[in-house]
């Protein structure tokens, strides 16, 4: 200001001694007041356009450098150069931290969904999108209610009561494939609502078998016990003879047999599943492992039929395979005794080791029986799931041979295969990884 001020001054006594000199012995004294005048219009024309050059500049809204000498004017348009940029910098900082705040939503495993105080759609994540098929051009700024014709929640959303959430199916539920979400309102911000959605389908599907479990364990145990306790009742009880009394007997070491069977199975399931993985170092023999399943093959099928089935190995390729020898051998063995069960006597069963022209090993194991229908096929490696659950007890199975295959198969990245055809039979395949076989 004090420059501004100054300026004027000296221009103004500029003009008085120029307009003083210049009127000589006329009228000094008003050429003098003419070069003051004069020099004051002069000052306020350049002071004039300087601050119309930075009206424009103000007004094109760059941030962009702006030479306009000293003076009030300078100082002005620096000041607003340094506030302009401060703001474009805090702008782009906001902007910088709401892109970090909308990826972190994107990368979130739950749905996220904006609802403004309409209920319509302001913003959402990709899960939420592949939860509900919402499209982000399409669905934008459109009612939830409108795309997710759901009648539990419409109820939810009309009730206003937000204070705990709802399940209901997912857009892709099926009666064979159900989809659970877990959908919940958080209410913020002036009648707006955080919609956050969940996949529980898994969840739910492990209580349910949680569940199952436990009523199967129950059940299968129980009822082994329901015959020892009425036999001991019976010895207790009644006289018998010698013929009886063994024949009573027999039966009491039948339940006991398979009570134990069913305790050593889920043992080995809970070892499994509790478990490191096993090492990728130690090599397991496939050709002896075969030959060693080969002969309990025969006894077990000498105990269940009467005598020895057909059984046929053939091991085409003498390659080892990384992992548990014994977890190996269960899994094995598991699938043969499965098929010696469901094999009738006169009917052949093929074993068959080979290495595959991709470098896989890849044991599969043949029977002739009964097959499987295709509903069943999904469902064979759940505990205790039995196609036939008389026949699977008659011949001493626990119903969780398969699960523990599964479960073998998952922690040596191999991957099961069951092929069934109803009426000619079934293959159930152990396919290992190239990565895990070795030459022997």
């Amino acid at each position: 200001m004090f420059f501004r001020v100054l300026s004027f001054l000296l221009l103004q006594a500029l003009g008085a001694v120029l307009g003083y000199l210049l009127a000589g012995k006329y009228s000094p004294v008003w050429g003098a007041v003419v070069g003051i005048l004069v020099g004051s219009f002069l000052w306020l024309l350049i002071d004039a356009v300087r601050g119309a050059k930075l009206m424009r500049w103000l007004q094109s809204g760059e941030s962009t450098e702006l030479t306009l000498g000293y003076g009030f004017w300078n100082e002005v348009a620096d000041r607003t150069r340094r506030q302009m940029r401060s703001r474009e910098r805090r702008v782009a900082e906001g902007e910088t931290k709401l892109q970090d705040f909308l990826a972190a939503l994107q990368a979130s495993p739950n749905g996220v969904v904006l609802l403004d105080a309409n209920g319509r759609i302001e913003w959402f994540n990709q899960m939420a999108g592949q939860h509900f098929g919402f499209d982000a051009r399409r669905d934008m700024l459109q009612h939830f209610g409108n795309l997710v014709r759901d009648p539990g929640f419409a109820t939810y959303y009309s009730g206003q009561d937000f204070s705990h959430g709802l399940v209901m199916p997912g857009r892709e539920s099926t009666g064979s494939k159900p989809v659970r979400l877990s959908v919940h309102l958080h209410p913020y911000g002036e009648g707006r609502n955080l919609l956050l959605s969940r996949d529980i389908t898994a969840l739910e599907q492990a209580e349910a078998m949680r569940r199952d479990f436990v009523a199967n364990v129950s059940h299968e145990i129980r009822t082994p016990l329901t015959v020892l306790a009425g036999f001991v009742e019976t010895l207790q009880t009644l006289p018998l003879d010698e013929s009886e009394r063994q024949s009573y007997l027999n039966l009491m070491s039948q339940q006991a047999t398979r009570m134990q069977s069913l305790v050593n199975d889920l043992l080995t399931l809970s070892r499994l599943e509790g478990s490191p993985a096993p090492s990728g170092s130690d090599l397991v023999d496939m050709v002896q492992l075969l030959q060693q399943c080969k002969q309990e093959a025969h006894n077990l099928s000498s105990l269940v039929w009467g005598k020895p089935q057909d059984i046929q190995f053939l091991v085409s390729d003498a390659v080892a395979v990384t992992g548990s020898p014994s977890e190996l051998h269960s899994a094995v063995f598991n699938l043969i005794g499965n098929a010696i069960r469901y094999t009738p006597a006169d009917k052949s069963i093929r074993v068959h080791w080979h290495k595959t022209a991709e470098g896989e090993g890849e044991l599969s194991v043949q029977d002739t029986g009964p097959g499987i229908a295709p509903e069943h096929i999904p469902r064979l490696t759940e505990r205790f799931y039995r196609v036939d659950r008389s026949r699977s007890r008659d011949t001493g199975g626990t119903g969780l041979g398969l699960a523990i295959v599964k479960h073998v198969a998952q922690r040596h990245g191999a991957e099961l295969l069951i092929e069934s055809i109803p009426g000619r039979g079934s293959t159930f395949t152990l396919r290992f990884r190239a990565a895990r076989v070795r030459p022997q």
